[in-house]
């Protein structure tokens, strides 16, 4: 961990290092750490011209909190320093030069900050600034590289500093840098007992949703279905149909039998085959693999008609906001007579209901067969000796 001061500890310590370097290969020669200015004293200064989050480090403390909002851990931002060394002294006497050369031999030949240096720099600031400092307990050492600036990058930082001329400078970069926060986390109980699983990877998949009455047979409301596909059965299997999770009754590897769920609405549905995985302790179903989803059309059923009050009773429960349409086709023995046939799209409902009326209104008299469409799903009519016979209505 290292705290706020860590950014100031590794300045000092570098400019700590170079001047007990500098002032043995060139004397009288002393490291400075302010901004660069037109003209300093003999020596090299050291100004932090840039902080970047580290690419490699960035990302490493998340999360950093829970949803209610509570430290999971403390926040720690991995920073890259920039550091421009500026270069003084007697040109006549290549001062600058003298001084670059000792501090890239330096830095070179130790690039890394030792925990020994930083302690000494902590210890050795004037007026104990850095009196908190922890970066010598961090895990991961600060290291130095340079950084190559070409001719417009140097012009360019330089034309940033407001009537200054360019002085012998060279980059380096100090990588990596911690800064820890004072947060404190709220640290969970230790885990009691350690379960390891291992399971093989088999995704189920679904080829075919029928009636158990047969492949081309409609599904209406009661029906059976039978899905048939690859890997079906798992340790814990079950069926997710339109939100309704089923147990299903006879399962296999390659074919699944079960019985509609009486919530299911008419339309077309969507189905998955889940299979879950037994853990902990004691065990508990816990999710697992899904199928591909597969989709079926789930028929409307008529089960009765009232003549009387033209009121249509359906199954099974058609909700509010589904579309419904009721097709009326007349019976008639005549062939000379043309049949009438109407369309009624009806208005949605204030609540789910299982019972809606016929429109009559404009409808000649006669006997009608009666279809009901909901979600575009048709309902189903009878057949007799080969002809259509109902469900159907007579209106007067």
């Amino acid at each position: 961990m290292s705290n706020f001061l860590a950014i100031a500890t590794v300045t000092e310590a570098l400019k700590q290092i170079l001047d007990a370097t500098m002032g043995r290969d060139v004397p009288g020669a002393n490291a400075t750490a302010v901004r660069p200015t037109e003209s300093g004293g003999k020596g090299v200064n050291i100004y932090l011209y840039q902080v970047s989050p580290n690419p490699a480090w960035r990302n490493e403390d998340l999360p950093t909190r829970r949803d209610d909002g509570t430290v999971v851990q403390r926040p720690r931002a991995a920073l890259d320093l920039h550091y421009l060394l500026t270069f003084y002294g007697e040109e006549s006497n290549l001062e600058p030069q003298r001084l670059l050369g000792s501090v890239v031999s330096s830095i070179h030949g130790q690039p890394v900050l030792t925990r020994q240096q930083i302690r000494d720099a902590i210890t050795n600031a004037e007026n104990g600034f850095l009196n908190g400092s922890d970066l010598a307990e961090e895990v991961e050492l600060v290291k130095f590289t340079p950084i190559p600036l070409s001719l417009e990058e140097l012009y360019n930082l330089w034309s940033g500093f407001f009537q200054t001329s360019y002085s012998l400078s060279v980059a380096y970069q100090a990588s990596v840098v911690f800064v820890e926060g004072m947060e404190i986390p709220r640290r969970a109980l230790p885990v009691l007992e350690r379960n390891i699983y291992v399971a093989t990877f088999r995704q189920p998949i679904v080829e075919e949703i029928s009636s158990i009455e047969g492949s081309n047979s409609p599904i209406v409301f009661g029906s059976r279905l039978v899905i048939k596909g690859k890997r079906l059965r798992g340790e814990v299997t079950r069926v997710l149909m339109g939100g309704t999770e089923v147990e299903p009754e006879e399962v296999n590897d390659t074919q699944i039998s079960l019985a509609l769920p009486a919530s299911l609405q008419s339309g077309v549905q969507s189905l998955q085959v889940a299979q879950k995985v037994m853990m902990g302790t004691p065990p508990e179903a816990h999710r697992g693999v899904e199928s591909n989803v597969a989709a079926f059309v789930l028929r409307p059923t008529i089960t009765s008609i009232n003549d009387a009050t033209k009121v249509v009773s359906i199954s099974p429960t058609i909700g509010q906001r589904q579309r419904v349409v009721i097709i009326l086709n007349e019976l008639t023995e005549l062939a000379e007579n043309s049949p009438a046939a109407y369309t009624f799209v009806l208005p949605s409902r204030d609540a789910d209901t299982n019972e809606i009326s016929i429109p009559i209104s404009g409808v000649k008299s006669g006997t009608y067969l009666v279809r009901v469409q909901v979600d575009g799903a048709e309902s189903l009519l009878d057949v007799e000796d080969g002809a259509y016979a109902g469900p159907k209505v007579v209106i007067e």
